[in-house]
């Protein structure tokens, strides 16, 4: 694939000379967070994979670059008067955030079903939450509707070029740290990381490829670029990039400047967000563990590359923090659900017990049902929860258990 690079004559919304000037503004008011290789992650990809903790941001995420500069560019009566936007997630916490500490009041129109947790979050920066409407779109109408109302200033989480700008100095940071990167994996979401990331990567005579990453689910700005009508819907864990419509400026600088955009499945996501933590000691939500999640989709695209990607935030609930975990344990074996059957009769459990104890298998819970089963009167299944080794240690114990005469079967994941 031939690498895309800036038109001398091209006139995009965003230059390299306003993500510099971005830069300047935002530096000294912003954590310049570490890229760090990762050997455990290039051996297990094929790929020289850098990373961006972008997750070591105050509020956890990127969104803080973006709304800061745009913070600072507005005039005093812009700012006396305030500014609003909707969201509920990390662009409502890093603008929140930085309004807050520069004295600019702060308005943010979240969903009414936003979980308690984010409106407590981001009223703890000082910004007043107003919940309105069912969805993400009628937060929206009537932000600016308000915005309208009492001539607040709209920031809009991505499609603004100074949004646009803040986001690039990101990719800029990392650049500085490692000038011989050959590319960068950046999730997208509405396109704002990526547009300013592509900017830095295409100007200055660089030639990095720029890979964008989107969940299989919200493929929207795939479909923008490539004329496709794919659907863009259900339940994602990279929630923070689940956009079902992405900006007009910055699907013109994904058009002109990224070279290809990956689409990923939740499996791919829960594994990079298990990974991250596991090797890297990081916690990421599942937007941040995107780029990654295309290493390890399509290995045969980066490997031998010097790539680097951006963990854009590390926001994700505890909860479901820990289904991604024990998910993930199951997949890999050591942890396991084996269902079997058994005669209803004095010690039956006992001896399976055995077979678990001679294997070195830890039980962890068992689950006996007599009443709903397709079985006869005098049959009897038994769910046992278990902790292995690794998926050979389980192979072992599935032998030796249907050695011993016992049907066993395992209750696999989606």
């Amino acid at each position: 694939m031939a690498t895309k690079t800036i038109r001398a004559d091209a006139q995009l919304p965003v230059s390299i000379n306003d993500v510099r000037a971005a830069q300047a503004r935002i530096t000294s008011s912003i954590v310049r967070t570490p890229t760090l290789v990762s050997k455990t992650l290039s051996d297990l990809t094929g790929a020289t994979v850098y990373l961006k903790f972008e997750n070591l941001q105050f509020t956890a995420a990127y969104k803080e670059r973006g709304a800061l500069n745009t913070l600072l560019l507005l005039d005093e009566q812009a700012r006396q008067k305030g500014v609003i936007a909707a969201s509920a997630g990390n662009h409502a916490q890093g603008l929140a955030y930085h309004a807050n500490r520069l004295g600019i009041p702060s308005t943010i129109v979240m969903p009414k079903n936003t979980p308690t947790v984010k409106v407590t979050q981001t009223e703890g920066h000082g910004a007043t939450v107003i919940l309105e409407g069912e969805t993400f779109d009628a937060a929206y109408a009537h932000s600016r509707k308000l915005e309208a109302e009492h001539g607040y200033t709209f920031v809009h989480p991505f499609d603004d070029a100074r949004i646009i700008a803040g986001q690039g100095t990101a990719a800029l940071e990392m650049l500085e740290d490692v000038p011989d990167l050959e590319m960068l994996v950046v999730p997208i979401g509405g396109g704002g990381l990526i547009s300013g990331s592509a900017v830095v990567a295409k100007s200055e005579g660089r030639n990095l490829q720029v890979i964008g990453v989107e969940a299989e689910l919200y493929p929207s700005m795939y479909n923008r670029i490539n004329h496709t009508d794919m659907p863009c819907a259900g339940d994602t864990l990279a929630e923070g990039i689940a956009v079902k419509e992405p900006g007009g400026i910055t699907s013109t600088i994904v058009q002109a400047l990224v070279d290809d955009i990956v689409l990923v499945g939740e499996r791919r996501l829960e594994e990079a967000v298990s990974l991250l933590l596991q090797i890297e000691k990081t916690v990421v939500e599942g937007a941040g563990a995107a780029g990654l999640s295309a290493l390890l989709a399509e290995p045969e695209r980066f490997k031998g590359k010097k790539v680097g990607t951006i963990l854009c935030g590390g926001n994700i609930d505890t909860r479901l923090l820990a289904n991604v975990l024990l998910r993930d344990l199951a997949r890999s074996g050591r942890l396991a659900r084996l269902r079997i059957r058994l005669q209803d009769r004095p010690g039956a459990l006992f001896h399976v017990a055995r077979i678990f104890h001679e294997q070195g298998v830890n039980i962890i819970e068992v689950y006996h049902q007599r009443v709903f089963t397709t079985l006869p009167a005098k049959g009897l299944i038994t769910d046992i929860e278990c902790e292995t080794r690794d998926r050979n240690h389980l192979d072992r114990l599935i032998v030796a258990l249907r050695r011993a005469q016992y049907e066993v079967s395992q209750v696999e994941l989606a």
